[in-house]
């Protein structure tokens, strides 16, 4: 189905500026001969950042187009993705409901207030039953869902996702051998492999504990677009402990890429990103000559954590 992008939406993306590419200097990645530029979606919009956006984009289209007037999904209580379709609904006059992992913290987390007043309505749910809303992966298929409510899986997951994502490969105007992102659902991942050239590698990074399941999920939605590819791997050892875990060396990486070269990171998801580049770049996985692009997703959600 080719949907021209709604009025409402093109009104919205108005307001979003270029994401620049940006080549990071010092004196470790001369040594390892690796050139490294960083794709920032994190500059895009204040609040509707990185890939976040780009996953929303299509999907809204679709919801629009089709007269809902209500978004429905789910996330933790420093979700990005929530964060972002909360204030889109605010901006667009769509209302949105939002199920929340685990019991509502008092006070709320800066995310959660967040949410609240751009009035979505949050909907705090068991672990477990968390887990089951997963299972729902299309539009229409969340038991109880009323007249004009649409849902959207955790993290925009839908092969409607992809096309927004092809959108960020279009816009590298730099040659590049391999291309890099963080990995939740893998859905940005699935997104970069889709679209960009076939002779380029693409790696994701998975920000969770025992995320071998990412792979079967990314081929999943590259299926349903009709795409096999094997030029892209996850790599899984750089978690941190888990989703949203942090160690003290992530921690103290953070703090001196920042210093250095004034881009901000966030220890869930581009924190561990960066982490990951750098110790494969010290182990001399990247051939001299390599030219990287590193996808910085935006969604700095995980740096309000207390």
């Amino acid at each position: 189905m080719n949907l021209g992008l709604h009025p409402r939406l093109q009104a919205l993306e108005r307001q979003f500026a270029p994401s620049p590419l940006t080549p990071i200097i010092d004196n470790e990645l001369a040594r390892h001969q690796i050139e490294v530029w960083i794709k920032r979606d994190d500059l895009i919009h204040p609040v509707i950042s990185g890939n976040k956006w780009r996953k929303l984009k299509y999907i809204l289209n679709h919801a629009l187009h089709l007269g809902a007037d209500c978004i429905v999904s789910m996330g933790g209580s420093y979700s990005n993705h929530l964060h972002a379709l909360a204030f889109v609904g605010k901006t667009l006059g769509i209302r949105t409901v939002g199920y929340v992992r685990g019991e509502q913290p008092e006070p709320l987390t800066p995310t959660l207030s967040d949410l609240r007043d751009w009035g979505m309505e949050l909907r705090f749910v068991s672990r477990s039953e968390y887990r089951q809303l997963r299972d729902y992966k299309h539009h229409d298929s969340l038991p109880g869902l009323k007249s004009g409510q649409y849902w959207l899986p955790e993290g925009g997951s839908t092969d409607l996702a992809l096309k927004g994502v092809a959108e960020t490969v279009a816009e590298i105007d730099h040659d590049f051998n391999l291309l890099a992102v963080a990995c939740g659902t893998g859905t940005t991942l699935a997104g970069l492999v889709a679209h960009a050239p076939v002779s380029s590698r693409i790696l994701g990074v998975a920000a969770l504990k025992n995320a071998g399941f990412l792979v079967y999920d990314v081929q999943q939605l590259l299926g349903s677009q009709g795409i096999s590819r094997e030029n892209w791997q996850i790599a899984l050892d750089y978690h941190c402990g888990g989703f949203a875990k942090t160690t003290p060396a992530l921690r103290s990486f953070i703090r001196e890429f920042e210093i250095r070269h004034g881009i901000p990171l966030e220890p869930v998801y581009t924190g561990k990103l960066l982490f990951a580049i750098y110790d494969l770049i010290r182990q001399d996985y990247f051939e001299a000559g390599q030219k990287l692009v590193v996808l910085h997703t935006g969604g700095l959600q995980g740096k309000r954590q207390s």
